[in-house]
């Protein structure tokens, strides 16, 4: 799920920006996950080129500081455990005057593989508008997008988390090896499926790997975290029309990468999307291309007998997979402030509100916007967080 701002990334992209592109590359620094395999200088913005890029975003506020782009690549392993290779995009202040707290900014859904912050494409920009605060922000692209082969395994929780642990680890390697002092500071922050990797990465870092990260404070907005319920009753059980039906077969073929629903897309879904779906999920057709070939209300690409068992069975292998999926029931040690706007229409409040219930810990919700929607929800509480993340 992903803001939706039409035409204005390509805009950013080609306005006001010294994208030189930097033959440097940089040596793993070690093996294993983390590990870095290449990092390239391709992009130096100065502060005046940013402010013309967040001002066209709608972030009202002056850089501080330029910055660097490097598109980093990474060791890190697929959603089947095994050894793999990531990519994202590193923005770091320049200049570099003292230690530096780092921010992973998680980016929102896209089904095109080049639509990701390595290309300076996507939401790209926020990372710029949080380097020009002084922050070194990751920007990681996610399994299955920039340089990652496969599908992306959307809204599956374990991979997401890890694929942004191990951006973390390889911005630590590439910082060392380019002498940035850094101070221990981490903070996460991300929208819409970015606010569920957020979730995702910040429950994984405190639960798996607090020996080597300590997070300072996330900021989760808009984000799926209930799939099981707020999502499910919207997508699966209501049979009402959706601005962005292709969210469900793109979590289906996701989910049966990894818990094998089926081996013929036909076993769960109608003729003709049976066979004209599966293509479009290569990396190179968008959402919109993709609903253009869907029925409005989502639930009439699956077969009858299928939905009908999704409704009637709670023990369904999808439902089960989504229950395992959901991000509502854990305990963060550092405070969360979770945005969301109770206009959106693609992604309910109501997963937030779930959240909040559920989560034990310092865990608040803040509705930057009411009568925002999805995509207009965005830059109020980009906006939000940042003054929350400056006020530590």
């Amino acid at each position: 799920m992903r803001l939706q701002v039409t035409g204005l990334f390509l805009v950013l992209l080609v306005t006001g920006c010294d994208t030189t592109p930097s033959a440097s590359e940089e040596p793993a620094a070690v093996s294993g996950r983390g590990a870095v395999i290449a990092a390239e200088l391709i992009g130096q913005y100065p502060a005046a080129a940013i402010n013309g890029q967040i001002e066209a975003f709608g972030l009202p506020f002056a850089a501080r500081y330029g910055a660097d782009v490097f598109h980093l690549t990474y060791e890190t392993v697929d959603a089947q455990g095994g050894v793999t290779q990531a990519s994202g995009a590193v923005v770091v202040p320049m200049p570099v005057l003292g230690a530096l707290n780092i921010l992973s900014f998680q980016h929102g859904t896209t089904v095109i593989r080049e639509d990701v912050p390595s290309r300076e494409a996507g939401e790209f920009v926020p990372g710029l508008a949080f380097a020009s605060d002084g922050y070194l922000v990751a920007l990681p692209d996610y399994l299955g997008l920039g340089d990652s082969p496969g599908l992306h395994p959307y809204l599956l929780a374990e991979p997401t988390g890890t694929a942004v642990v191990d951006m973390l680890r390889a911005v630590r390697h590439l910082a060392q090896s380019r002498q940035w002092s850094l101070s221990g500071e981490l903070f996460l922050a991300g929208y819409s499926e970015g606010g569920y990797a957020t979730m995702a990465a910040h429950r994984a870092l405190e639960a798996e790997y607090a020996s080597e990260f300590t997070v300072t404070a996330s900021a989760p907005m808009a984000g799926p975290y209930d799939l099981s319920g707020t999502m499910y009753e919207l997508i699966l059980i209501q049979r009402a029309p959706y601005a962005n039906p292709y969210y469900l077969p793109y979590v289906l073929f996701a989910y049966n990468e990894v818990y094998g629903l089926f081996e013929h897309p036909s076993e769960y879904l109608r003729s003709p999307w049976d066979a004209t779906l599966p293509p479009l999920f290569d990396g190179l057709h968008s959402g919109r291309a993709i609903n253009a070939e869907m029925p409005q209300v989502p639930i009439d690409i699956i077969r009858e007998d299928v939905a009908a068992a999704l409704m009637n069975d709670p023990a369904h292998p999808m439902r089960q997979a989504l229950r395992e999926n959901d991000l509502t029931d854990w305990a963060p040690k550092a405070p969360v402030r979770l945005y969301h706007c109770a206009g959106d229409e693609l992604v309910p409040k109501l997963n937030s509100e779930v959240a909040l219930a559920e989560m034990d810990g310092a865990v608040e919700l803040v509705d930057p916007s009411a009568k925002s929607d999805h995509g207009d929800c965005a830059v109020p509480s980009i906006l939000g967080a940042r003054a929350w993340f400056n006020s530590f």
